[in-house]
């Protein structure tokens, strides 16, 4: 007979930590409006970006070449004062060129030889891993243990992170050849799949003014790594009621075609092989708690759980080749799904 589930009651927010959380809000947005002042648009994936950061989660962006996606975390990371690192990935990377690895040192004055571990760009609060699907399956497996465990090992002995730490990928969703497509279940280790699409024509208008005047414009940081934990801390505070989390529970239900005992829709039948695991749930929570938290409330909404929907599911459904032959998107699914989820109160 299966254990039940423990039920645990939910960290209210006391005053001293509204408060916290107002100026922590506050510094939240001076620093979108520092990234402002070099990404221009794209204030959609901006804050996708800080919402994961908030929520402890990795992002992997998605888009052609020319979008500035490495501009975007470049320049975030730029707006925090923490360590950053960028690792372009290429076919011949090996892990040891992420991880670090252990050399042989020989101190001349004693004579004594000892193995040292050398520290890799991994070592960082945010990783910038470019193109990360350019990398055998190999390398891009060396990833797995840092982005869930936060932690490396090496010759046996095991290397914590810094904390935090977070990974941030960009991939090219274009070219084909030569690339290693990620395997489930390393993407299922991003919270975010956000989509970076072409600006708008104004939004154009000023990139190309902008960028070929031959003036730089500086971000400044606002952010300390301490103020970044503290937020980390008052998301998990934020309450999400009952009805809202089996709202983010029964949204990753029906993505599912061969859930029993669940009301799948037919057009998930038809077009998803396999749906979303309880990962993308916890993650719906999570990213709608600092969500909510930057809207300035204390408390998660279904609104929340429905605005950070496409990019927690969209890397998560696995669809078939109906969908590919019908020209369906993962988006689209979520789409349909979302108002034929049942809300309790």
């Amino acid at each position: 007979m299966a254990s039940p589930i423990e039920t645990v009651e939910p960290i209210l927010l006391e005053e001293d930590d509204i408060a916290r959380a107002d100026a922590l809000r506050g510094a939240c947005h001076r620093l979108l409006a520092e990234c402002a002042k070099v990404i221009v648009g794209q204030e959609e994936v901006l804050e996708q970006l800080l919402l994961a950061v908030l929520a402890k989660g990795h992002c992997l962006l998605v888009g052609v070449p020319g979008l500035a996606k490495t501009l975007m975390i470049h320049t975030l990371a730029d707006g925090m004062a923490l360590t950053f690192n960028r690792v372009q990935f290429t076919p011949d990377l090996m892990p040891t060129d992420i991880t670090g690895t252990e050399l042989l040192y020989d101190d001349r004055a004693t004579g004594a030889r000892e193995f040292r571990f050398v520290q890799g760009p991994i070592f960082s609060n945010i990783v910038l891993a470019d193109e990360i699907n350019r990398t055998p399956p190999k390398t891009q497996a060396a990833l797995l243990e840092a982005m869930q465990e936060r932690q490396v090992t090496v010759a046996g002995k095991r290397h914590r992170l810094p904390d935090p730490f977070f990974v941030l990928a960009t991939q090219n969703p274009i070219e084909q050849e030569g690339t290693y497509p990620l395997p489930e279940a390393q993407q299922d280790r991003f919270m975010f799949n956000i989509q970076v699409n072409y600006p708008t024509e104004a939004d154009e208008f000023r990139i190309i003014e902008a960028t070929t005047r031959g003036s730089k414009v500086k971000v400044q940081p606002v952010i300390t790594a301490e103020e970044i934990l503290a937020m980390q801390d008052l998301v998990l505070k934020v309450e999400a009621a009952s009805y809202v989390v089996r709202y983010a529970g029964k949204l990753t239900r029906l993505t599912r075609p061969g859930e029993a005992g669940v009301p799948v829709p037919d057009f998930v039948k038809k077009y998803v092989s396999f749906g979303a695991g309880p990962r993308a749930g916890q993650n719906l929570v999570l990213a709608a708690k600092a969500r909510a938290i930057l809207q300035g409330r204390t408390y998660v909404a279904i609104e929340d759980i429905k605005a950070v929907a496409k990019p927690v599911l969209r890397h998560r459904l696995m669809l078939n080749y109906h969908a590919e032959a019908d020209r369906v998107t993962p988006d689209d699914i979520v789409t349909k799904l979302l108002p034929l989820v049942p809300r309790e109160h």
